[in-house]
């Protein structure tokens, strides 16, 4: 059995392959904490200048050291346990929520040339990728951990011994649950296009222009099904219902206190970046760019990262314009948009792949498949419109023996 694809452990394992494994491990570590610090600071200053205001200005130059000040403040604040709380759930519950977004962000590729190296750079003298790891089925790596955040939240509220915090969990639950079925489906999606789970080969069957991302290749359909169905996995706005905080109470961390509070807030921002990364990999390409100039490995995280900030300014922007949905809304979206949209573009794009096969007609074969997912949506439609208006008529109708 394959346990990863790195040129790094295709030969024998010895001293200089292990210093190097632990080298990308603290250097991915090391990325993620810097990269939180600086997107809590950068989501601030966004904000504050979309709102005209002045952002944090104070602790440090531009107010870079904000994030590390209130940090430590947190630190050295009282940590409270509830007198009738699962004390060891209710400490397990915030690295439920913060350590499935580290393992996620390992099986990230941020660096090579895929154009000419498949991915490729040397390092000490070794072959490797610039990912922490590349296991076969690493796309279920994402789709296990995401499943696993859950958890945090729901022990979290669970564990509180209250009811104010279970009910935010289970409310929390509900949200991230339904999301989890739509966004698996355009992970599918892209599995389907791509012919391989592994997260670098998804990379390398994208290199070249954009015309050959996913984003093109799957019909920008996945790409926004993915796009809101994390947004949503994410738990922030427009879907921050989670915290409750239009209630008195902060959802399912209630009673939470000092850095464990923080945790939970360290853990929502670092899963903004990853699901941000996952978003580059899966549809833009991930690395992989053109070298206008110099060396070919200096590329490879610059085209990333610009692909990256796009989305993070994305979600800053969704959080300072759009209103928060309310429940019934936030269910509707996904059960009765969002999973049917996605059955029917997954059923397009194998009719299309099928089609190819075969040799049929590509023009006759779009056509009929999108005239399919046209009528399956009107079916669906008039019969949401009748539930709707059958519900309508029996609440507005006299109660049965009434006079």
């Amino acid at each position: 059995m394959i346990i990863a694809a790195d040129p790094l452990l295709s030969g024998g394992i010895g001293l200089a392959v292990v210093l190097i494994v632990l080298l990308k491990a603290v250097f991915t570590f090391a990325l993620l904490l810097l990269a939180v610090i600086l997107m809590v600071w950068f989501e601030r200053k966004l904000i504050g200048d979309m709102q005209n205001r002045v952002g944090p200005n104070r602790a440090g130059p531009f107010g870079l050291l904000q994030t590390m000040a209130d940090g430590l403040k947190l630190i050295f604040k009282e940590d409270n346990i509830p007198d009738r709380a699962d004390r060891w759930v209710f400490r397990l519950a915030p690295y439920l929520s913060l350590v499935p977004a580290f393992i996620t962000f390992a099986i990230v590729p941020i660096g090579g040339n895929f154009a000419d190296k498949g991915g490729v750079v040397r390092i000490f003298g070794h072959n490797t990728f610039l990912q922490l790891a590349d296991p076969p089925v690493g796309i279920l790596v994402f789709l296990a951990m995401s499943s696993i955040a859950v958890y945090g939240v729901m022990l979290a509220g669970w564990s509180s011994g209250s009811k104010f915090p279970l009910l935010g969990s289970v409310r929390a639950s509900a949200q991230m649950v339904s999301y989890e079925a739509a966004l698996g489906m355009a992970v599918v999606m892209i599995v389907l296009v791509s012919g391989s789970l592994s997260t670098h080969d998804i990379v390398a069957s994208q290199s070249g222009w954009f015309w050959k991302w996913n984003l093109v290749a799957t019909g920008i359909v996945p790409f926004f099904i993915f796009m809101v169905a994390g947004t949503a996995e994410l738990n922030r706005p427009p879907f921050d219902l989670v915290e409750a905080e239009q209630e008195l109470v902060a959802g399912f961390q209630t009673e939470y206190s000092s850095i464990r509070f923080g945790l939970f807030y360290l853990a929502e921002f670092l899963a903004t970046i990853v699901m941000s990364c996952i978003i580059v990999t899966l549809f833009l390409g991930g690395p992989s760019g053109p070298v206008p100039i110099g060396p070919d490995w200096i590329w490879g995280p610059i085209w990333f990262y610009l692909k990256l900030m796009v989305f993070l300014s994305t979600f800053v922007w969704f959080r300072a314009t759009l209103p928060r949905f309310r429940y019934d809304q936030l269910m509707d979206l996904g059960w009765k948009f969002l999973i049917p949209l996605s059955l029917g573009w997954m059923l397009v794009l194998i009719a299309l792949r099928v089609g190819s096969n075969e040799g049929w007609n590509a023009f006759v074969t779009t056509a009929g498949a999108l005239v399919g997912l046209a009528v399956a949506y009107g079916l669906l439609a008039l019969a949401l419109r009748t539930a709707a208006r059958n519900r309508t008529a029996d609440t507005i109708s006299p109660a049965a023996g009434a006079p």
